[in-house]
């Protein structure tokens, strides 16, 4: 049959299964947004205050859910207020197809007006990208797209469409959508290698990071810490993979990790790395990471393997099949002599002390997971809140820790929060923890979250200070507070009013308590300001470049 691009644009995008699409139109993507309209019963389209928002509202779609996020924005600077939630999905290998209009073809690289070489810019943060320049490649590229950004290692993809491919006519063919090319395959003798060596293990640990989510590979990972009685330690990407509570659970490792897990890797005999690229904020100092340990790894990314820290036995395979694969070979073994060591230095892990005059970022946690249960889905923006985040939720799902991890960005929690809830429905309970510095970034996705009445809960850590940056100041440069202290004075209780939602402000847990019980049964968004002390500290934390030793514990 004889169709438009536009008309071919949206047929294949059903044709994918998408059902949601956030973006925000502009002069280039005039015809893709009319057969939107026209097509609205099919795909709904979610109008971010922003490009950026939009972008993180795809990928946060994409985690809570493991689908495909989709993002549509116009050319120029459409197209380049994409580029930070691009990059946020590519460090995370979150799968994302962006498209962007550009100018027609014949004005291509003249300079025309809203033209922004974007398949240049977006190169080295895209698994792949692309410019269609012939209505009749259209189809089949976006079918590429949508392939590339869910095989192997996932990631986003790019597709930078003409206006006059979207009016241009040719024959389309309806396809089936393409087998995602699963990695199944895996060298057998290493894999037993590697089953022997954890075998004879005295001291065994293992390390996970967010490829074990991506590769749907929670419970092959379960079943091999009870089997061999293993205990586990997780990158920031990985947290809730393995319950909270879970008694081979030992916390999250690295700069802002336990003590415990830490000085696991530091004693360990065998390190058995999943689905993790040993990056920067876990092994400080590559040369000395895990120095008393056999290095295993194994990662569906062939050139993460070894690239980071030094590994004796690497092994390039998705995680769920090279697990399912190694654990007939596993024995049942328990390793007692280990697991006193690991309790008795969970007894010296830092717990903070509640203080009753004050509003801390533990109470304020402890709060929500009591008043949500377990199965809430948390975000967070960047900072010392998406640290006390992750040291204090109770997770207890998977896919329930939405965060910037990899390009570690500021103002990515609301739009990523928006992406979740409109990916789960609005019975599902969606709460952002962001604190000020981040917030400001993009809070105007508060109108989005308004306008689709989305009950998304957000608390804000407001300590007046941009608080991360602040505390290395304050432990590297002797105090220094070089423009971390920004003298704002917004008042996010009016602010909100202003929006259309309502908000609270809080200086005690009584009050919080109250305002989060109240905050639970509206039925649009809310946000919750919590006053908090600027001194307040993500703790531990351990110098770059430093190893167990250096953990800085008051």
């Amino acid at each position: 049959m004889q169709l438009n691009g536009s008309q071919i644009f949206v047929e294949v995008l059903c044709e994918q299964g998408v059902d949601t699409i956030f973006g925000y139109p502009g002069g280039a993507v005039l015809n893709l947004y009319d057969e939107l309209y026209k097509n609205s019963d099919r795909i709904h389209h979610v109008l971010t205050a922003h490009e950026q928002g939009a972008s993180h509202a795809a990928d946060g779609y994409a985690r809570a859910t493991g689908r495909t996020g989709v993002v549509l924005a116009t050319s120029g600077p459409g197209a380049t207020n994409l580029v930070t939630g691009i990059a946020t999905a590519y460090m995370d290998s979150v799968p994302m197809v962006a498209f962007t209009g550009n100018v027609p073809t014949p004005g291509l690289g003249k300079d025309s007006f809203q033209e922004a070489y974007i398949e240049g810019i977006t190169m080295p943060i895209t698994k792949h990208n692309f410019t269609v320049r012939k209505v009749e490649e259209l189809a089949d590229t976006m079918r590429a797209a949508f392939r590339i950004a869910q095989s192997g290692r996932k990631g986003p993809v790019l597709v930078d469409i003409p206006k006059d491919v979207t009016a241009a006519v040719c024959e389309f063919t309806p396809k089936q959508p393409e087998q995602i090319r699963t990695v199944t395959t895996y060298d057998e003798q290493q894999v037993k290698w590697a089953a022997d060596i954890i075998n004879a293990a005295q001291r065994p640990l293992v390390y996970f990071g967010g490829g074990v989510r991506s590769a749907a590979s929670c419970q092959p990972l379960r079943d091999l810490i009870h089997k061999a009685e293993i205990p586990a330690t997780y990158t920031l990407m990985a947290a809730g993979v393995v319950p909270y509570g879970d008694p081979m659970n030992i916390g999250m490792v690295g700069m802002h990790g336990c003590y415990t897990s830490n000085r696991a890797v530091a004693d360990c005999d065998v390190l058995i790395a999943l689905g993790t690229r040993f990056s920067d904020r876990v092994a400080l100092n590559p040369k000395t990471f895990a120095k008393n340990a056999t290095i295993i790894q194994i990662d569906i990314d062939p050139s993460e393997l070894g690239k980071n820290v030094d590994v004796d036995l690497a092994i390039a395979g998705d995680v769920c099949y090279v697990l399912s694969g190694m654990l007939p070979l596993i024995e049942e073994k328990k390793h007692p002599d280990w697991m006193k060591m690991i309790h008795e230095w969970q007894a010296q892990d830092y717990h903070p002390v509640s203080d009753p005059t004050r509003l801390m970022p533990h109470q304020v946690i402890g709060e929500v997971c009591s008043q949500c249960g377990p199965e809430a889905v948390y975000v967070t923006d960047v900072g010392q809140h998406q640290m006390w985040a992750a040291q204090y939720i109770r997770h207890t799902k998977s896919r329930g820790f939405i965060t910037s991890g990899g390009l570690g960005t500021m103002g990515f929690g609301y739009g990523a929060a928006i992406g979740a809830q409109m990916a789960l429905g609005r019975e599902q309970r969606v709460v952002m923890f962001t604190g000020d510095g981040s917030f400001h970034m993009n809070l105007n996705e508060a109108c989005t979250a308004v306008s689709y009445e989305l009950p998304i809960i957000t608390v804000i850590f407001n300590n007046s200070v941009l608080g991360m940056v602040r505390q290395w100041q304050t432990t590297f440069y002797e105090k220094r507070y070089s423009q971390t202290d920004p003298h704002r004075r917004t008042d996010f209780v009016k602010l909100a009013d202003g929006f259309g939602l309502k908000g609270y402000r809080c200086t005690n847990l009584p009050e919080f308590q109250a305002a989060f019980a109240d905050a639970l049964k509206q039925k649009g968004p809310t946000w919750i300001e919590c006053i908090i002390d600027k001194d307040e500290k993500v703790l531990p934390m351990i110098p770059g470049g430093g190893d167990i030793n250096d953990i800085i514990m008051e």
